[in-house]
């Protein structure tokens, strides 16, 4: 037996591993568990008492020697095989995909500049509003429906339960705080985020963007309305553009008006876009109501003024044909890559 073991272990120590797969072969030879070593143990039983100890102890050197020469080579053979970080300052940097503007974010900049050319300044008031300045200023009674539950997000006010606080429903309230805290002329507009309570489809959203305008002077009339934004919708949309004014109704203007453009599609012939009429909506506009400025302490027999508004996404949406609101907002880099 002992003279086995003797041999055994000159083929452990002889045994050339250059790779795994002769690194595999040794362990399934030697330490495997139907390896040459662990059967070995297995006929310790038949071995007379007498040269159980001293073949044991030879035995458990062979393990030893066997097991620590496959964990040697195992590590060394893993340092080997490890990929060593090279440069090679002949090859082309590595390209990164650049972020760039939101197709909102660029429609917005657009209308912004367009805007300031003829004197209006950006102004920015917060997206949690006071129910005065959503509803109350812009002379919307509290039975209105637009103060419905179903129709705006209303936020808890554990502090000052005199208060009530929503998300604002239109930007209009920024008007109403810029006329608080200046006085006339006035003339700016206030882009931002707005929130509907409203269920999601491919033309309606629970959350938009709003441009609306107010310009507050004396003898300011709908003639200045009209002036202004048939300037805004030729510079954006190209100088063939048409407007048209068709009456609606606002709480908060009067006479209100519904903002129609030609539609530059079928170039006011008529399309499915326009349903064959010929026309687009773009938005609303009118001449501020008196109620409203008597809401911020304006003397509404010495100024007149108008407002309008419009969304971003419809904007946005018109201009380059997209007929799904909801594409805007899924962060798909195969639409996004298109602007």
């Amino acid at each position: 037996m002992l003279s086995d073991l003797t041999e055994i272990e000159q083929e452990v120590n002889s045994f050339s591993v250059t790779n795994a797969s002769e690194l595999e072969s040794f362990r399934i030879m030697f330490i495997s568990r139907n390896g040459r070593i662990t059967k070995l143990f297995d006929e310790l039983k038949n071995i007379s008492k007498e040269e159980k100890p001293a073949v044991g102890k030879k035995l458990n050197d062979i393990k030893k020697l066997a097991e620590g020469k496959y964990n040697s080579l195992k590590e060394k053979l893993a340092d080997s095989s490890a990929v060593k970080e090279t440069m090679d300052l002949t090859l082309p940097p590595a390209e990164f995909s650049v972020g760039r503007e939101h197709l909102i974010s660029q429609t917005l900049q657009q209308m912004v500049k367009i805007f300031r050319e003829i004197g209006f300044k950006v102004t920015d008031g917060p997206e949690l509003e006071e129910e005065f300045y959503n509803f109350d200023a812009l002379n919307t009674p509290y039975y209105h429906p637009s103060r419905d539950m179903q129709d705006t997000y209303y936020i808890q006010n554990n502090v000052d339960k005199d208060k009530k606080y929503v998300l604002r429903t239109h930007t209009s309230p920024v008007q109403i705080r810029t006329m608080l805290n200046n006085k006339p002329p006035l003339r700016i507009i206030s882009p931002g985020k707005v929130f509907r309570n409203e269920t999601v489809t491919y033309k309606n959203y629970f959350m938009f963007h709003q441009l609306e305008g107010l310009y507050v002077d004396k003898n300011v009339s709908m003639r200045d309305l009209k002036g202004v934004l048939s300037y805004f919708f030729k510079k954006f949309y190209g100088e063939n553009t048409k407007i048209r004014f068709i009456p609606s109704f606002f709480p908060f203007t009067e006479p209100s008006g519904q903002v129609d453009i030609t539609c530059f599609i079928c170039s006011g012939k008529g399309c499915k876009t326009c349903k064959e009429t010929g026309w687009l909506e773009v938005g609303g506009c009118g001449m501020v109501d008196p109620n409203v400025f008597k809401a911020v302490d304006i003397d509404p027999e010495e100024f007149t003024g108008f407002a309008f508004g419009m969304g971003l996404e419809r904007i946005t949406m018109m201009k380059y044909g997209i007929k799904d609101i909801r594409i805007l907002y899924q962060n798909d880099i195969r639409f996004l890559d298109q602007f």
